[in-house]
Parts: C-alpha cells; structure tokens; sequence
C-alpha cells in the first residue's frame, strides 16, 4: 500500500490525525495524481499500524496542536487531509462542548493559527479535506471554520455522505468539508449549503427505510459480500454473560441484510449503538427467539441463555469490518493491482484493532470525495 514509487507525482499532502492510514489509502485509490509526503498522530499503536501498510518515515508522534507554519514550509504540501477528533461534536457524548472541549484545541490551532501563518507566508496548502462525524455541521466550531476559510479566500463544499450510498451495507454517517484556494471552485455546488451527494454522482440520500420503495436497497451489496467464511464462530461468538445482560440491545443482522449500523471504537466493548452483531442462522426469527429467551429468563430459568444458542450470534472480526470500511476490497483483496493487502502487526490486540478501525474512515466514500476536490 505504499505510495512512495510515485513521490513525483504533483499533489503532496498532510496528513493530520492520520489514525491507522484511511486517508492515505482514500488518495491512492482516488483518480488524483498524489502522495502523502508526512502524517501526524499521536496514537503508538495506530501510528504502528500505519508504518506496517504505509512504510517508515512518513508518520510521527506529535502533538497537533504545537505544530507551526515553519515547520510545515520545508514539506512543501498543496494539500491537507484532517480526520480531527469527533468526541467534542458526537452525538454519543452527551458532555459534548464543541470548540470548548479540550481535544478541539488542535484542530482550531491548525486552521485559526498555522493555516493563516502560512497563506501570509505564501504557502498554504491549495486544497483541504476534513471528515468529521454527523453532528458537526451544527457546531460552533464549524462557523468558524467557514469564517476562516472565507476569509483566506477559500471556496468550500460540505457534505453529509455514508457509504449505503456507494453500495456498501454500512450506515456510517459523516460529515465533510472540501476548500480550494480561489479562483478555484467546485463544480455543480452552491456554498452554504450541506449536501447528501456528491454533484455528478448520484442524487441527495434519504434514508430508504423512511421511503415508499418496493425495494429501496437494491443498490447495495448484502452483508455476506463482506464476511469471511473462514473467521472462527468461537472466537468471535458473543459471550453467555454478555447476552444475559444485554443481549435484548444488540442491532442483530442477517448475512442477507443490506445495512449494518455505525461501527465505532466501542465496538465489543458495548452493546448498544457501537456496531451490530451478526446472527449466522438465517433460518430463525430473531424477535421471536429473543421473546422465548426473556420470556425464560424472567420465571428463573438460569439455562435461559441457551435459548440463544441457536442463533449463533458473534461480532464481525476486525478484517471483516476492514471490509467494511473499504480498507480491502469486499472479498479481502488489496484495494489495487500496485498495492500490497492491508495487515496488522502482531503486537496489536483485536481489543486495540476495533478502536482503531472505530476511529478510521471509509475509504471509498474518501476517495470519491477526493476526485471530486481535484476535479
């Protein structure tokens, strides 16, 4: 996966809050002639990750947020790639504070301190791409953001996009904003408004669930595209004890279902609103099962639990939400022919992997979104 045979190439990028490499891997597989030529986080084992896929020398442990102009003239960037932290603007987080939380302080240095040090100096980045969870456009802190960018003489696009959109049976919503340095600008986008496309591909989304469609999802792969028949039931099946208390909060799918809800670095850790779980057995209900189960569980049964057994219910395996999130291909290939497949280290955890991949992007959604900034 490593993109340093094309070091000649015209685009050069940053990548900022870098994470285990899905920006980077978004701009190889976009149509854009580009290079990540330096990446920062702070993250060990996310940083480990990356080195691993994307080869030494490009990632350093840093703190965003002492980052200066000065230090980034040498690198001679066009572009800038953030992926900021979206605990301040999640909906997840109900002490969420926007620009006043603590882990926004880097992100508003680099666009209210460095980004202007370096228009005066002559050397800002011509293009930038931020992705953010759903949440952000109502923040105090993209208002700022625009006002910057408008001021520096930037033209933006906004958009709110998951990959259901791009045939991928994953409901991860996310918010992102492009800029380019005038007179550049975007084609077929008025600014000030957030879209649910990209102009020229497809039209704006609406959750088909909320739509009168005989068939509304017919457009996206169902989920067995992207498991693996080779993943182990028993080291990924979900626990007697974790069942017994929450298994009634479970989003349980089928391998024929069409979505899967949003993955995030929780995931294994809880039941609810973290990723859903996968129930092998698509010969039995699951509502009725799941009755039977509480039914038993609430006269005292304490073999209740087994009632479940049937379902054969276990969590997605870290490669299999790789798959997902369009770090491989469906069927676990490399995204490229030039491209080498997506490992792991051995020293990371499958604890530390679903953090990481929680944390991450989906490439393809980056990737289209990149050929539309450099259009």
């Amino acid at each position: 996966m490593d993109c340093s045979e094309n070091r000649t190439r015209p685009i050069r990028a940053l990548e900022f809050y870098s994470g285990i490499g899905g920006l980077h891997l978004a701009l190889c597989c976009s149509e854009v002639e580009g290079i990540v030529i330096r990446a920062f986080d702070w993250d060990q084992a996310a940083r480990q990750v990356y080195k691993s896929n994307h080869g030494q020398g490009i990632v350093q442990q840093r703190d965003i947020s002492t980052l200066s102009a000065q230090e980034l003239v040498p690198l001679q960037a066009n572009a800038w790639l953030l992926s900021p932290s979206c605990q301040p603007y999640t909906v997840l987080n109900p002490l969420a504070k926007g620009s006043e939380d603590p882990r926004a302080k880097s992100f508003i240095h680099l666009i209210e301190k460095v980004l202007p040090d370096l228009v005066e100096m002559g050397h800002e980045p011509k293009y930038l791409l931020v992705e953010n969870v759903a949440g952000f456009e109502t923040s105090s802190t993209r208002q700022r953001v625009l006002h910057l960018l408008n001021s520096l003489d930037y033209t933006t696009a906004e958009f709110l996009l998951t990959p259901l959109q791009f045939g991928i049976p994953n409901s991860r919503l996310r918010y992102y904003l492009l800029a380019k340095k005038k007179p550049l600008s975007f084609l077929g986008h008025e600014e000030g408004s957030v879209l649910r496309h990209i102009p020229g591909s497809g039209v704006g989304w609406v959750d088909p669930r909320t739509e009168d469609d005989d068939n509304p999802e017919a457009s996206i792969d169902n989920i067995q595209c992207y498991t693996d028949p080779n993943t182990s039931f028993e080291e990924y099946k979900i626990s007697d004890r974790v069942l017994e208390k929450w298994g009634r909060l479970f989003d349980i799918v089928l391998p024929s279902s069409r979505r899967t809800c949003c993955f995030t670095r929780g995931y294994t850790k809880l039941a609810e609103r973290a990723g859903s779980v996968l129930q092998m057995n698509e010969k039995l209900d699951t509502t009725t099962t799941f009755v039977k189960f509480l039914s038993a569980q609430r006269n005292g049964d304490r073999d209740a639990v087994r009632l479940l057994d049937p379902l054969r219910l276990r969590y997605f395996s870290p490669d299999e939400l790789l798959r997902l999130f369009s770090f491989v291909e469906p069927d676990g290939s490399s995204k490229s022919p030039s491209q080498t497949s997506f490992t792991w280290p051995a020293t990371i955890s499958n604890k530390t992997r679903y953090k990481l991949i929680g944390n991450s992007v989906n490439v393809t959604v980056v990737s289209r979104l990149i050929d539309y900034l450099f259009q």
